[in-house]
C-alpha cells in the first residue's frame, strides 16, 4: 500500500479525532445488524473502526449464531468457535460484539425476534441503525432486514419497550451494499473512505478464520487457492472481500462529501443506502452524524 496515503490517512484522522471531541459533545452511537458473525465487518467494518478511533461506540449484533457456515464442523462446535471469531474481530476495530444466538438458515421474522432488536437499539441509544437490504439472496440476510426495519418505528412506542424507555429521537437507519439490482438496486448515500483503516478492517474479517479460509473457499469453489502462508491468507481476503473500484456508481455519490482530489486516493471505501424509516437527514445532519466526512 502507498505510504503516502497511509501517512495523510493517519494525520486524518488525528486531526477527526481531535475535531470529533472538541465539537461532537456526546459520542455517536452506532448499531449494526448483520445475519451472521462476519456480516458487519465485512460491509461495515472499516465505518466501525473510523467511528470508534475517534471516540465513538459502535455494537456489531448477528442475529444467527453462525452455526450452519461449515461443511466439515458440527453446528455446536462451530456456533462456540464463531463466538471466539466474534469477540477476536471486535478486539481488532474496538467495538462491542454480540449474537441473539438464532441458528443460522433458521432465522424468521418473528415478534421474540422484533422485541429483541428493540430492546437493543433503545438500550444503545442509537443515533445510527445499519443492516442488510431487504432483498438480499440469503434468507436471513433477509430477515434481519424486515426486523429490523419492522423496528424502526415501534422504538418509538414506550408500551412495546422493555422497560418503557423508547428512543423519541429517531436514528437513521441504513443499509449496507449489495450487488442485487431487483426490485431495486443498491443506491449509494453515502460513501466513506476507509483507507486509513483498512488494515484493522482486514484484521477484523480474517478472525473470522472458519468463513474466510475454510467455508467460503469451499462454497465458492476456490478451497485449492487457499495459501497457507498469513500474508498469502490476507491478500486472498483482500481480493475477495474488500471494495476498491470507485466506479462511477459510486464516484457520483463520494463527491458530495469529499473533493475530487480527495476521491481520486479513494482506495477502499464502504457505502451506505439511507433507509426512507426513520430520520432521513439533510447534508448537515449526516456530517454531524459521520464526523470522519471532510468539511
Amino acid at each position: 500500500m502507498n505510504m503516502k496515503k497511509l501517512i495523510v490517512g493517519a494525520a486524518f484522522l488525528l486531526v477527526a479525532s481531535f475535531l470529533s471531541f472538541m465539537f461532537a459533545g456526546e459520542p455517536v452511537r452506532v448499531i449494526v445488524f448483520g445475519a451472521h458473525p462476519d456480516d458487519c465487518d465485512i460491509y461495515a467494518g472499516g465505518t466501525a473502526a473510523l467511528f470508534s478511533k475517534m471516540g465513538h461506540k459502535v455494537k456489531f449484533v448477528s442475529l444467527t449464531n453462525g452455526d450452519k457456515g461449515h461443511h466439515q464442523m458440527q453446528p455446536e462446535a462451530l456456533a462456540a468457535r464463531r463466538k471466539q471469531e466474534m469477540q477476536e474481530a471486535a478486539r481488532s476495530l474496538g467495538i462491542v460484539y454480540e449474537n441473539l444466538d438464532n441458528h443460522d438458515g433458521e432465522l424468521m421474522p418473528t415478534l421474540e425476534n422484533r422485541k429483541a432488536v428493540i430492546r437493543m437499539i433503545c438500550d444503545w441509544k442509537a443515533d445510527i441503525v445499519i443492516t442488510h437490504r431487504p432483498n438480499d439472496y440469503h434468507p436471513d440476510h433477509r430477515y434481519t432486514s424486515t426486523i429490523v426495519q419492522d423496528a424502526a418505528y415501534m422504538i418509538s412506542v414506550p408500551l412495546m419497550v422493555p422497560g418503557g424507555e423508547p428512543l423519541l429521537k429517531a436514528p437513521v437507519f441504513l443499509y449496507m451494499h449489495d450487488n442485487f439490482q431487483k426490485p431495486a438496486p443498491f443506491s449509494p448515500d453515502i460513501v466513506i473512505d476507509i483507507t486509513p483503516v483498512i488494515e484493522q478492517k482486514l484484521d477484523a474479517i480474517c478472525a473470522h478464520e472458519s468463513q474466510v479460509y475454510e467455508w467460503l473457499p469451499w462454497n465458492g469453489g476456490y478451497e485449492e487457492d487457499v495459501p497457507a502462508d498469513v500474508a498469502g491468507r490476507r491478500k486472498l481476503v483482500a481480493d475477495h472481500l474488500l471494495r476498491r473500484k470507485m466506479s462511477d456508481k459510486y464516484r457520483e455519490p463520494a463527491l458530495k462529501w469529499y473533493s475530487p482530489k480527495q476521491v481520486k486516493n479513494i482506495s477502499y471505501f464502504e457505502a451506505f443506502e439511507i433507509c426512507e424509516y426513520g430520520n432521513e437527514p439533510d447534508k448537515e445532519e449526516v456530517l454531524q452524524l459521520f464526523p470522519m466526512l471532510p468539511r
